[in-house]
């Protein structure tokens, strides 16, 4: 099995993991987490499929699908064992945020062979199938939070679609590229690294505006 298959499965599992730790954190059914694992761990690839026009991968081989159902069953009953499963599905998120973001790079850089395209789909696929996931566990919005998060994507996006270019092997690429990610992911986590917020002036009473 290539690197960047792996790449792929690991990204679906943790991802599919946090969907189904958010689950676990509202008290849902077993559906419930069938539902929540598998949103989230094929949501970002979806839209990323969708968006450059190739079949949905899941659709072409369901054992993505698998994957979710067995990580949601696995985390259904073991769930318990960990003390802060919110702090697990921050990690878990931000390992499957290094995988999924240099496997979108990946995808849409051998689909359409441009850079940026390459970029932006490597944070779309890394992102989204968190955003659905809070959204439908009524959780803060990750990306709503002051650590950063989608500059993690990019940066591992942007490293490994630069190293391609650099005529890397796959392999060479991708891993310096999610270690990258993960490693900047983790330390917003570790040490609430984070940008300068916009601080708005006080807005103007509509009869101050001629």
């Amino acid at each position: 099995m290539n690197t960047i298959l792996i790449l792929d499965y690991a990204g679906i599992a943790v991802f599919a993991a946090t969907g189904a730790l958010a689950a676990s954190r509202k008290q849902v059914d077993i559906i419930g987490f069938l539902f929540f694992a598998s949103v989230t761990g094929i949501g970002g690839g979806t839209v990323r499929d969708l968006i450059l026009d190739v079949p949905v991968f899941w659709v072409v081989n369901p054992d993505y699908l698998l994957i979710c159902v067995v990580t949601a069953v696995l985390v259904y009953f073991t769930a318990h064992l960990f003390e802060s499963r919110y702090k697990l599905l921050l990690w878990l998120d931000a390992a499957g945020l290094a995988a999924y973001c240099v496997f979108g790079a990946w995808k849409a850089y051998s689909v359409t062979g441009s850079p940026v395209i390459a970029v932006v789909m490597g944070v779309i696929t890394a992102s989204f199938g968190g955003i659905l996931r809070d959204q439908m566990a009524g959780e803060p919005n990750i990306l709503l939070q002051r650590e950063i998060y989608i500059t993690a994507a990019l940066a591992g996006a942007a490293a490994y679609t630069g190293l391609a270019m650099a005529g890397l092997p796959v392999m060479a690429a991708a891993l310096p590229a999610a270690l990258a990610a993960f490693a900047i992911r983790g330390g917003a986590m570790k040490f609430g690294w984070s940008f300068p917020p916009y601080k708005g002036r006080p807005g103007r009473k509509p009869e101050d505006i001629t």
